[in-house]
């Protein structure tokens, strides 16, 4: 077993005993809960999401200690996984590696490779650290969505094209719709501002320009982050 440990071979030979059950499910609890800090240190998530992340490596283990050796059952369940939504709600980037870093853990538990785990779990664990704090794959400045309204009179074309060269480093027009019966516009931007906060006076200037509707500022709707 000691071997086992240090060698990346598995810790289950022929059968699987209530020992190597409990090493293997142990050391899944062990990498599924530090799974889940690293992940709320990078990104917020819902206690459900930290969870689920805490247990699925061995609940995956568990399975796959039970279709072990079997290729009919091994092939349903990896059916079964394909079908399986583990969240309701359409995941971010971060959720789907974190997710996927959960069942990798899992599987190689399952097989019996727990140094290779742990191991495994070390470096992609660093990775998403660093690669998170080097702020890795950012684009410059910071991106909003913007929303102005403005009148059905009013030209959309160009309006606010000099308050963008001022304020921002980028602003494309991504849509164009329609509101209240047709006689307002809503205009949505993607724009990268070069300063972190949106400035009041942008605001403000756009405000003269559209006859002060509403406008909305919230954060850029693609979350790139892990």
């Amino acid at each position: 077993m000691l071997e086992s440990l240090i060698n990346f071979t598995s810790v289950i030979d022929s059968a699987i005993t209530i020992k190597t059950f409990l090493i293997c499910t142990a050391v899944s609890l062990v990498l599924g809960v530090l799974t889940a800090l690293v992940y709320m240190f990078i990104n917020r998530c819902s206690r459900s999401f930290a969870v689920t992340l805490a247990l699925l490596p061995a609940v995956v283990q568990t399975v796959i200690m039970l279709v072990n050796g079997n290729i009919g059952a091994g092939v349903a369940v990896a059916g079964a996984f394909s079908l399986v939504r583990f969240r309701s709600a359409p995941g971010t980037a971060g959720e789907i590696s974190a997710i996927f870093l959960a069942m990798a853990i899992g599987l190689a538990t399952g097989m019996g490779y727990v140094t290779l785990a742990v191991l495994f779990f070390v470096i992609i664990a660093a990775a998403m650290m660093i690669l998170n704090a080097v702020k890795f794959g950012g684009r410059e400045g910071s991106l909003r969505t913007l929303k102005i309204t403005i009148p059905e009179s009013l030209d959309y074309d160009g309006v606010f094209d000099d308050l963008f060269l001022r304020y921002t480093n980028k602003a494309e027009l991504e849509k164009v719709k329609t509101t209240n019966m047709g006689t307002l516009f809503e205009l949505q931007y993607t724009v990268s501002l070069k300063n972190p906060e949106m400035p009041k006076e942008f605001i403000d200037e756009i405000r003269v320009r559209n006859g002060n509707l509403n406008i909305t500022c919230s954060k850029y709707a693609a979350d790139d982050s892990l």
